[in-house]
């Protein structure tokens, strides 16, 4: 699975400098997806409490608290959603929350956090196949219209078509691709894998992209297939919506 990681000493600086409560603080983008480059950023994905005063208030307060840092060691995205915003994605067939509430990178947590991840199975729908089909066609448009392509947004592209069916089969989150490509058994895949972590964020692909067409086209016709044969239900159940409105008034009356 995921092997154990040291987090650089800003990741949980920066959690504890946030100026709101957190629920928690993982991270996110390449590092959770298996094929960090040495010159990567750290993407630290989260969520937070806004005080009740500013929700109940009459004035627009932010739901997203964003800041970006680079010390010249550590290149750091650092983004939190307020609980009501987090809780509203999650309902939606949005990956992109789930894998972040998700994430075993975990640099703060929370009994709020545990209890979040306990309901996750719940949102789960078939039209999240949706999202991952979107998301990896947007990458394989992103490698088309670059003159020379990049390894990053191909394994992007692999790494969100391979969640997405793992999802719909299995009913379960996987956003690493070494661990998904265990059972893809794509030998270029590991190859690529290698190739990102011991080379640059911008390394360019060795193969023409057509080489690896084939393989990404018969992955999106099975993800099209599971999502008419995944035993995932069209829509979130009322009782798990409930939970998830019950969970948003606990973390707002009693934060941390």
């Amino acid at each position: 699975m995921h092997p154990a990681t040291t987090f650089p000493l800003q990741l949980p600086a920066a959690a504890r400098q946030h100026p709101f409560p957190l629920v928690f603080a993982t991270v996110s983008g390449a590092h959770l997806y298996g094929f960090p480059s040495p010159d990567s950023d750290w993407d630290l994905r989260g969520v937070h409490v806004l005080p009740l005063r500013d929700v109940l208030g009459l004035d627009d307060v932010p739901e997203t608290y964003a800041v970006e840092r680079d010390d010249g060691v550590v290149d750091l995205d650092l983004v939190t959603h307020d609980a009501r915003k987090f809780a509203r994605l999650l309902l939606t067939r949005n990956g992109y929350v789930l894998e972040q509430l998700l994430s075993p990178l975990v640099v703060q947590t929370s009994a709020a956090h545990a209890e979040l991840v306990a309901l996750a199975p719940g949102v789960l729908t078939r039209w999240h196949a949706h999202h991952y089909l979107g998301f990896t066609a947007n990458q394989w448009r992103l490698l088309d219209n670059e003159d020379t392509p990049r390894v990053k947004p191909l394994l992007y592209a692999f790494r969100t078509v391979l969640t997405g069916l793992h999802v719909m089969r299995s009913g379960v989150v996987e956003a690493n691709l070494e661990v998904l490509n265990a059972d893809a058994r794509l030998p270029f895949l590991a190859d690529l894998i290698a190739l990102k972590r011991g080379g640059k964020e911008h390394e360019l692909l060795p193969e023409p992209l057509n080489t690896y067409r084939a393989a990404h086209e018969r992955l999106v016709h099975a993800l099209e297939a599971a999502e008419d044969t995944t035993r995932l239900p069209d829509a979130v159940p009322e009782n798990v919506r409930r939970a998830v409105s019950d969970w948003v008034v606990r973390v707002r009356l009693e934060p941390g």
